[in-house]
Parts: structure tokens; sequence; C-alpha cells
């Protein structure tokens, strides 16, 4: 299929969906967004390979809404997605995309989250569910939930899901549709067990294939610095007061490194907050929800972010410590440079990472410029070249917004 983008008002959407996405700021569709809204409001099948941050949740969203009858009760959509972070998100963009369909019910269900309040929701009948496998699976063992009527069933980070042994779990809920349920699938790598249940579940999928590259490849400027033990916590800071950067993010692998390094940083006054796997739910949700809204510039956190916070201007990424797999750089990295904006990765390490940052870039095809502080505590090249210089060629063509 082609890339050529077209206005949204050419898409044959409804007026409540396009004043409702200029509200939000979009006025083109992304690449997938462009050739999945098509296929999906004529009932096709889409099995989509598209990288982080192309516009995934409206593209399949917009259709949804599109096609819903909003005179039944019964559930008609369901979005099955890997975390209860992403849930949450994805859940807050389709009522963004609703907010002028007072008629639209959405729900999130998700682990974590106190049960008697997911109750109450569904007691609302929902015409769209969000959900992760293991609690979707609860609610229809409680039968609180029917799939009987969904009409249109998507997996989201569909490798993701899988590979974190959800197939199972998926196969019971797409087995609760009906035959003819339209079953979209996005994912970032097309592994065998995506292609399995593509294969099982889905009646000649259109395949979609964005790459990573042109409009679509996020603009994200990348460095390496060696640096270890405490000097790593001066570094980050001299770094961010350097660049005067208000929106970053930090990734430790260790919960332990997530805590200490919150704590330093807060006692140097710094406005900071942090996101592990040890904290509630209800609290994770407050914190992610006050970065969004940027009450804090500097968020500290392992993994469990790394695919769940959607903030279109993160200005940095930090990498306190080079992650456990390949793939979590692009997962963490793919939080800034997004919504066409610049961003600027910086990778901490030691001299005992270099094969493991060698494997990472051939792994991601990323280019890392290798930086230092020089005599005068200005970060250069190693061939001297000012880092600021660097940011300037690299990412020539910053959004003034």
């Amino acid at each position: 299929m082609n890339n050529e983008i077209t206005p949204f008002s050419e898409l044959d959407l409804s007026p409540e969906i396009l004043k409702a996405v200029n509200r939000m700021g979009f006025t083109a569709p992304t690449p997938v967004q462009a050739q999945t809204i098509p296929l999906m409001r004529k009932g096709g099948d889409v099995i989509a390979k598209a990288p982080t941050g192309t516009g995934k949740t409206c593209a399949f969203g917009i259709p949804l809404l599109e096609e819903l009858r909003s005179d039944t009760n019964d559930v008609q959509g369901i979005i099955i997605c890997p975390t209860r972070e992403l849930c949450i998100q994805i859940a807050e963009e389709l009522r963004q995309l609703a907010a002028f369909r007072p008629d639209v019910r959405i729900a999130s269900v998700y682990g974590g989250q106190p049960i008697a309040k997911q109750l109450a929701v569904l007691k609302k009948n929902p015409h769209i569910v969000v959900a992760t496998p293991g609690r979707l699976l609860d609610h229809m063992g409680r039968g609180t939930v029917w799939l009987g009527n969904v009409y249109t069933a998507v997996l989201d980070e569909a490798d993701e899901m899988l590979k974190m042994g959800f197939i199972r779990d998926v196969r019971r809920i797409l087995n609760a549709t009906p035959a003819d349920t339209q079953v979209v699938m996005f994912s970032a790598t097309i592994s065998r067990e995506v292609m399995d249940v593509a294969w099982e579940y889905q009646h000649n999928a259109t395949e979609i294939h964005i790459a990573a590259e042109g409009d679509n490849r996020p603009q994200i400027a990348q460095f390496e610095l060696m640096s270890s033990g405490s000097r790593r916590m001066e570094d980050l800071v001299h770094i961010i007061d350097a660049l005067d950067l208000h929106r970053v993010m930090v990734f430790g692998n260790r919960k332990s490194t997530v805590r200490q390094l919150g704590e330093r940083l807060h006692r140097q006054g710094r406005s900071v907050d942090c996101l592990h796997g040890d904290i509630p739910q209800s609290q994770r949700n407050k914190v992610m929800s006050d970065f969004r809204e940027g009450r804090f510039e500097i968020l500290v956190a392992t993994d469990v972010a790394a695919r769940g916070i959607d903030v279109d201007d993160v200005e940095a990424v930090f990498n306190y410590d080079i992650p456990d797999e390949n793939e979590y750089y692009l997962h963490r990295i793919g939080r800034t440079g997004r919504a066409k904006r610049h961003g600027m990765a910086f990778t901490f390490m030691t001299p005992d990472d270099r094969f493991r940052l060698r494997d990472i870039r051939k792994y991601t095809h990323s280019v890392l410029t290798d930086i230092h502080f020089d005599e005068n505590g200005g970060l250069v090249a190693s061939d001297g070249t000012p880092l600021e210089q660097l940011l300037e060629s690299r990412l020539p063509r910053e959004n003034q917004e």
C-alpha cells in the first residue's frame, strides 16, 4: 500500500470526530492512520507493523467510534493490551476522540484496580472496553462482560503481549467473540506468535508495514557518556541544567535504583517523582497523570513505564542503566521525539558496557555519538565539537511551538 497522506477532512469522518481530532491538535493523519482507518471502516481485518509513536490509538480508535451503534447496550469493541499503563492511556485517548459523542461509553479494566470500581463502570453497559487480558477474563468469568456482540477486537502491542505469556488468555478472549468479528492487530514486530494468532483468527487480513523512516522515524539525537558511581548522578544533573531541560524521563533497571535516585534528586530540590512496580496502581495512575500535565519535571522509572506513558513533549530520555534487553532501549527512547517533535537520548555506560552497547546499536540500527566533559565542564564529542553544535546539526528543524 502507498503512504500517501490525505487530510482528515477527506477520510469521510463524522463532524463529531473531525471536531475532536481538531481539538486534539491533529490536522493530517499519520501513515498508519491513513491506511488503517479506511480498511477498518470497510470491516476488513488488519495486521499492522508500525513503530512506536506513529499514532496507532487514533488509527483504530477513529473507525471504532465511527462504526459504533450507540442504540445498543452490548460491548461492541474490545482493545486488549499488555500493561495497565497502556490500558489507561488508550482509554484516555479514546475518550478525547469521543469528546463530542456523549452517547458513547468507554470502560477500562485492568489488574491492580479495585474490582468493585470496575463492576460499577461495567454496570453502565460500555460500548468499548479497554483491558489487560487477565482482568478481562476475570470479568468474563463473573458474567460482568459479555463479548457475544463484539464486532471489532483490537490487539495492541501484540508482540509484547504474546511474549509476556498471554497467548492462551488472548485465544480464550477471541474465542468468546463471534466468528465474524473484525480482528485488528498492531505490533512493533511480526513474531511467530503474532502470525499464529493472525492465521487462526483473521480472514484475508490486509498487512500494513510502516517503516521507521522519513516522517515516521522519530527525530532523536542519541548520545553515550562514560559515567559511573556517584558521578552518574552529577552528570545527569549537569546535562539537565546545561540544556535547560524541563520534561525528562530517567530509566533505571532496578526499583532500588529508581527509589534512591528519586530521593537524591528530591533532596536537591528537583521537581521529581518515581514510577516502579512496588508503587500501588492508584498512585502510579496519579504519577502518570501529574507528569502528563506538567506538575513535575523529572520522572524516574523502571521499564514498567517505557510502554505506558505517552507524553508528546518529553525533551530527553536518560538511560541511567543500560537496559537488560535490546528492545527496551527502543521503548525507552521512544518516549521522546513524539508527535513530530525532536528529542534527545543519553545513555550512561562503563568500560564493561561497550559490548552490551554494541549489541544495542546493531539490534536497533541506532547511531550513538560518544560525548564527554571537557576541562571547562562543557559536553563535547570526541572530535571536540560542542554538544549544542551537535544538536543543531542533528535536529535542524526543531519545532518551535
